[in-house]
């Protein structure tokens, strides 16, 4: 007696939980967290709200920037009760594909015939009620079957169907959506995402991370080498593409990948991806006669153009500046007026006070941005099987149903959409029937002008 009960009150949840006002109620919940989601700015510092959102008092609300941060609206789409949310939906539409869905696609399945006249339902389409049987009941079912009906026969009774797959299909949106779910909860918990600015020719770890979900790990066995960094150039001096040749490596091994990425073009290795992002000029490295410096460059603005300038003091009242607009091996030697002295190139002798100078190198650094997202795969399956399935539910279910009375064919019809396609069937089938039947009519006559 107590499992029954225990069963009654597990069959309740079930079927409150499939309930389709309930799963309205939480898709509606998720997008509002969605919107808020969208609204506050995700993953910034404390201080970036403490500036943005400033405390708001009214006799209504108190509220300030440390209740964004207490309720996790700063990282909304990783918070547990986001998360528990899109769980409860999931169960939601897993429980409605269960009770409502597939009981639905079953029903669809069977045959339903009709033997009697007393057969009515609103959405019956009526078709003919006065079709001789005698010797037409044949065409009727070649009829259907040119029509690319299913057909089924018992006594003097005929059931036919066709577009099952549009019964099919919801069940597939649900499966689809859950997949998306899934996979989505699954790149919140173990994803993460990591921002290197690396120097040209030296080695990277991941280490600064920016975004990690709450079980994801890091693979500290791996680094990466940057053989190469260069940019290419539009005729205008604008930036065309920058691009960088990394190697990855594991346990001062080669891992056998490497590649030329560029935005948009990255570098995949099993569930890492990484993306050309960001560029920047650091330093230049200048030989004098006996010795070689660094000398860190500083980014500012020069007639609406960025560029990168560092200094050199003469004497007390006179310097001298290095300016750099950009990777192409023109570099400008300027006075404290602005006035352009010279253009160097990597390499090129010059004298900064009667001392000998070469500018050896351009330290520039490359932005890399490493991302670890194993869940993306099912979001984009999910997506893949979302789209095919929703096109697949605009396929009508349509039914026809014949019986034989009193010497008479009685036919009816229905159909869940697209009612005027299925009058065409309707139509079509009627033509073939009548083609059918001339065309018995006309081999009987040639039968009996032979016999005579």
């Amino acid at each position: 007696m107590k499992n029954f009960e225990i069963k009654n009150l597990f069959w309740k949840f079930f079927k409150k939980l499939a309930n389709l006002n309930l799963s309205i109620s939480i898709l509606f919940l998720i997008a509002l967290f969605c919107i808020v989601g969208s609204i506050i700015e995700q993953d910034q510092s404390n201080l970036y709200y403490q500036i943005n959102y400033p405390e708001f008092n009214s006799t209504i609300v108190n509220f300030n920037w440390k209740w964004i941060v207490y309720l996790g609206l700063d990282h909304m789409f990783r918070t547990s009760w986001f998360i528990f949310t899109l769980l409860i939906f999931i169960s939601s539409l897993f429980a409605c594909t269960l009770s409502t869905q597939l009981p639905s696609l079953k029903n669809a399945r069977r045959w339903k015939f009709i033997n009697n006249k007393t057969y009515n339902d609103e959405k019956n389409y009526f078709v003919n009620n006065r079709i001789d049987s005698s010797n037409s009941f044949i065409n009727i079912i070649y009829s259907l079957m040119r029509s690319n009906f299913f057909v089924f026969c018992q006594s003097n009774a005929l059931y036919a169907y066709k577009g099952l797959y549009g019964r099919i299909a919801p069940i597939f949106v649900h499966f689809s959506i859950i997949t998306i779910l899934l996979g989505s909860t699954f790149s919140f918990l173990s994803s993460f995402t990591v921002q290197e600015m690396v120097p040209n020719g030296e080695i990277f770890h991941l280490k600064n991370v920016v975004q990690a979900g709450f079980y994801s790990k890091l693979p500290l066995d791996i680094f990466g080498y940057i053989d190469n960094f260069y940019i290419d150039y539009n005729l205008n001096g604008s930036i065309k593409q920058f691009f960088s040749f990394v190697s990855l490596f594991n346990q001062n091994k080669f891992i056998g990948s490497s590649k030329l990425i560029s935005v948009n073009t990255p570098l995949r290795f099993h569930h890492i991806a990484i993306y050309q992002t960001d560029w920047q000029i650091n330093a230049l490295r200048i030989h004098f006669s006996s010795y070689s410096i660094q000398k860190k460059l500083i980014k500012t603005t020069i007639g609406n153009r960025s560029c990168w300038l560092c200094s050199f003091p003469i004497n007390n009242q006179k310097q001298i500046f290095i300016v750099i607009f950009n990777l192409d091996n023109t570099i400008l030697l300027c006075d404290s007026n602005g006035f352009i002295l010279n253009k160097l190139s990597i390499g090129q002798s010059f004298y900064i006070d009667n001392i000998p100078c070469i500018i050896e190198n351009i330290i520039s650094s490359t932005g890399l941005q490493i991302k670890m997202d194993p869940g993306i795969i099912l979001v984009y399956f999910g997506f893949f099987f979302l789209m095919l399935s929703s096109l697949i539910s605009y396929l009508s279910y349509s039914q026809m149903w014949v019986c034989h009375l009193s010497g008479y064919l009685h036919i009816f019809g229905c159909t869940n959409r697209a009612t005027l396609f299925f009058e065409e069937d309707v139509l079509y089938m009627n033509d073939i029937y009548f083609y059918y039947l001339s065309y018995r009519i006309i081999n009987i006559y040639i039968f009996n002008l032979v016999l005579r």
